[in-house]
């Protein structure tokens, strides 16, 4: 997964970074505030690509004395910063922008510069979103998309997706802004489209930043998973039931499992040592991601499973 992670991303920076260039340069041509705003959205998301692929980096670091659980949490904390520098720079900007604009309002030269540009950008914007869907697609297995965006444990995926497709709406808005402008002399509706763009940004930040917040706390496996650990468990001849599986994901290929088991009243120190052992081997095979397992054996009058 985070290979493929990795190509997701790598075709985001490449397509953003030569877009925000061409977007700048048309702005600075046409004095549009739209396309303004759409180089710093464009400029933005490149810079996210390079935190998401610092993060993925990051998680890789061997756990140590002060991390002996690892680093994978670093992912979702810098998918969480992205999100906030979508909403601050991203949103805010393209705000500030289009009501500096809508205040000030100054007509657009050879707005054909921006059609251009913004034909380039919907061109390579949608090669990147179709990669990034693609990738996505063969990650959420046999889950809705919605579905999976609330199950998915590897953020950066999804995030890439989030930042494109937030970005292909941008780029219609920003044209349609153009358009209206130069057809009706109106010189409102470039910075009104510079705004729009903004409150799209926003939007994707709030979803993005909801979506990650689990994750950075500490979310649990999915039930599937849980349920096989019982499962698992239970086959056990020594064990009486299963009191609790508490899981939790410390990154994307990390799940950190604590166990609580009832053992039979005759069984011996040895022979649950026997059958820790066992279950510890058997869970790790069926779930490679289950790096980290402890097991207690405890009484409980109540059996919870």
């Amino acid at each position: 997964m985070a290979s493929g992670s990795k190509k997701v991303i790598y075709a985001a920076l490449v397509g953003n970074a030569l877009i925000s260039i061409t977007k700048f340069v048309a702005a600075s041509l046409t004095g549009s505030s739209a396309m303004l705003s759409e180089g710093i959205h464009s400029l933005v998301d490149t810079g996210n690509q390079f935190l998401l692929l610092h993060g993925l980096k990051q998680a890789k670091k061997p756990a140590d004395e002060n991390f002996p659980f690892g680093h994978g949490k670093e992912i979702y904390f810098w998918s969480f910063i992205v999100a906030i520098l979508i909403f601050a720079l991203g949103g805010g900007i393209s705000i500030y922008e289009g009501i500096s604009h809508i205040r000030h309002p100054e007509p657009m030269s050879n707005p054909m510069i921006n059609y251009v540009v913004l034909g380039l950008a919907l061109l390579f914007e949608g090669a990147a979103w179709l990669f990034a869907f693609r990738e996505f697609t063969q990650v959420k297995g046999k889950w809705g998309y919605f579905e999976a965006i609330q199950r998915a444990k590897d953020p950066s995926i999804f995030v890439v997706l989030f930042e494109d497709s937030a970005a292909m709406l941008g780029l219609l808005v920003a044209f349609a802004g153009i358009v209206l402008s130069q057809t009706t002399g109106i010189l409102y509706f470039d910075g009104a489209a510079s705004v729009i763009i903004g409150l799209i940004l926003i939007s994707t930040s709030m979803w993005l930043a909801y979506e990650t917040k689990g994750l950075l706390i500490g979310e649990s496996a999915n039930s599937i998973v849980i349920n096989d650990i019982r499962t698992t468990i239970e086959a056990n001849s020594l064990v009486e039931c299963v009191n609790e599986v508490l899981t939790m994901h410390m990154g994307p290929d990390f799940i950190l499992a604590n166990i609580s088991v009832d053992f039979r009243d005759t069984c011996t120190a040895v022979e649950i040592e026997t059958a820790i052992a066992g279950i510890d081997q058997r869970i790790k095979s069926t779930h490679p991601q289950i790096k980290r397992i402890f097991i207690e054996a405890e009484k409980r009058t109540v059996c919870l499973s």
